[in-house]
């Protein structure tokens, strides 16, 4: 139980720290950044994709090396140990939240606000390509690591490969985009605290789920987590990259005309 706890700890810490990480970028007025600024928070963004790309590749060779089974074991009897049919149903209820049907719907929301209250025209061009973009990546690791599922105790049967989670890299990507544009309309440090808070449990609690449910492996939400911070992380550098770009060109073709 205590191993639990310990592992259990790491997985809030490594979500909460990377949706921490993509908030610090909320602090970016794109109409008043100045060159020095700019420079910084690319550097920045630049970085925390690396490291992201880092840890994923470091997850891979453990997997492709066989030598994360152990935790993978221990972990998935760690969680299956607290089965009960009330958990089973919580835990149904997460893995169904993190499911196409329901991203799709949520998302085609998220448009909605972003198109019709906010009247965010870059940012929902933004929204939709980083959101399309992460289940392409997620199929195309698959494709390259076909891992097999875990088949130990499973409570729901699906196809499919393992490595990385796709239910970790769509929430993560979703949750996470969806914090990084909704962050400069909220004013006040307790509302940013609950959404960071909000969107952490949620992409954590879908996480857990498909370890719960059996249908993955420990190494693949944490793998799916990562991966999707690279992606993340490297969308909201070329926003932040255009953002700024934007009024310079226009100034250049004003002078050119």
């Amino acid at each position: 139980m205590q191993r639990f706890l310990y592992i259990w700890c790491f997985f809030v810490c490594d979500v909460l720290v990377g949706l921490v990480w993509m908030g610090n970028y909320m602090f970016i007025d794109y109409e008043g950044i100045n060159d020095m600024n700019l420079k910084f928070q690319l550097t920045r963004a630049f970085i925390i994709s690396l490291v992201s790309l880092v840890a994923f590749g470091l997850v891979a060779i453990l997997i492709r090396a066989d030598m994360i089974v152990d935790f993978d074991l221990s972990f998935i009897r760690a969680v299956q140990s607290q089965e009960s049919p009330f958990l089973t149903r919580v835990m149904e209820f997460f893995t169904v939240v993190g499911s196409t049907q329901v991203v799709v719907v949520l998302c085609l929301l998220i448009i909605f606000f972003l198109y019709k209250v906010l009247h965010h025209r870059k940012e929902l061009i933004f929204f939709i390509a980083v959101v399309a973009g992460s289940p392409l990546l997620n199929l195309l690791l698959k494709e390259i690591f076909q891992r097999a599922r875990p088949d130990l105790h499973r409570l729901i049967e699906i196809g499919g490969y393992s490595f990385p989670s796709g239910h970790a890299m769509n929430a993560f990507t979703v949750y996470g985009i969806f914090t990084f544009l909704l962050w400069r309309h909220i004013f006040n440090r307790a509302g940013r605290s609950l959404l960071l808070l909000f969107s952490a449990f949620v992409v954590f609690m879908i996480g857990v789920s498909r370890i719960y449910l059996g249908v993955h492996y420990p190494s693949d939400v944490i793998g799916g987590y990562f991966a999707s911070g690279f992606w993340l992380a490297t969308s909201i550098w070329f926003f932040q990259w255009y953002m700024e770009r934007q009024p310079h060109l226009a100034s250049r073709m004003l002078k050119r005309s």
